[in-house]
Formats: C-alpha cells, structure tokens, sequence
C-alpha cells in the first residue's frame, strides 16, 4: 500500500459521496402522517416542527442511556447554526422532555427537542425499516400543506456523520477498538484536595 493509493481512494470516496447526494434528491416523495410529540411546553406535531421552514431534519436519539448517539448529538450540535440557515433541526427521542433537557444541558446541546416516547412516530419512521428506535436522521418537507418523507440514513461506526471515526482511522483506529464514554477523567489513585464529597 502506497500513499499515492490512499489519496485515490479518498477521491473514490469523495466522488461516490457526491454520487450519493445526488441519488438522494432523485428518492420518490412519501407523504407521512402528522405525527404527536411531547416537549417541556407542550405537546405538539410533526407540522409544528418545520417552525415556518420548509424542511425539516429529525435527528433520531435513543436517549440518554446511549453513549454512541450521545457522541453523534455531541458531533452535531456545533453545526446547528449553519443546519438551522437552511431548515429545521430537531432531536427526538424516547426520554420525556423533563430527562431530555436536563441531559442536553449537561452536554451543551442547543438542539430543540421533542419526545416520541417510544409510540408511532419511531415505530413508522425508524431510520432503517422494521428496526424500531435505530439512530440516524430523517429529512422531510412539505407541499401544498402535507408534509412528505425525503430521505433517511442511519448512524453507526465509521460512517459519514460523525467525524471522529475519520480522525482515528487516520491514526490507524478501528471503530472497533475504541468505544465512546461520556467522560474521560479518570479518578487518580491519590487526591491533592483529599476526594471527600467527589462524583464518579
């Protein structure tokens, strides 16, 4: 293996990823229904989700108990300003809204946030068909008021949503060898303050 068969795979890469953006616009519409959902303010539609936009990107989330979505939100959440230029972004999972906010905070998430609570909405609109609260994305738009399903792409290691697995595949790490925590301090074995009172 040389360098220079490196660099052209990249560009295979790179040229299948246009390939794939551009297969995804062609995707038939489907029209969805308008689904329920709870926030901390109240409950509310799919419809309301669009915010006066005409797109909207759901970001599923398995909740809180999922360190690998945790890492995607953490991934995403920088990029709200440049996704929420051009549409809707909202982050839906099974938590209750009073779980998913207190979980945001403590991850500086600025995402708005809907639960589903485990009902319809992830059972019809799973990102990957018959499998239930899978984690991904899922892109909608509306026509002459109905909202239609455009595209959807799962998330997991190695994939194209969550730069890390690029970054430590450049230092030859396999996705398989490193597994996301949701903190990395590690108690030392002695405390210059005396540990009384110390979260683990």
């Amino acid at each position: 293996m040389t360098n220079e068969a490196v660099r052209e795979l990249e560009q295979e890469i790179f040229e299948l990823t246009t390939r794939l953006r551009a297969l995804r616009k062609e995707l038939p519409d489907e029209e969805v229904r308008n689904y329920s959902f709870a926030t901390l303010e109240r409950e509310v539609t799919l419809l309301d989700l669009f915010a006066g936009k005409d797109q909207l990107l759901a970001i599923h989330n398995m909740g809180q108990g999922c360190r690998y979505c945790t890492l995607w939100a953490d991934g995403i959440s920088p990029f709200l300003p440049h996704l929420e230029s051009m549409l809707s972004v909202v982050l839906v999972s099974k938590d209750d809204p009073e779980t998913q906010r207190r979980f945001a905070n403590s991850r500086n998430w600025r995402f708005r946030m809907a639960s589903h609570g485990g009902g319809d909405y992830i059972k019809e609109q799973s990102v990957t068909e018959g499998e239930g609260n899978t984690p991904g994305v899922v892109s909608y738009h509306l026509r002459d008021g109905k909202i239609f399903r455009q595209s959807a792409s799962a998330f997991g290691p190695g994939d194209l949503y969550c730069s890390i697995w690029h970054l430590l595949g450049v230092a030859g790490v396999e996705s398989d060898d490193w597994m996301p925590q949701y903190s990395y301090w590690k108690r030392p074995k002695q405390m210059d303050d005396g540990g009384r009172n110390l979260a683990e």
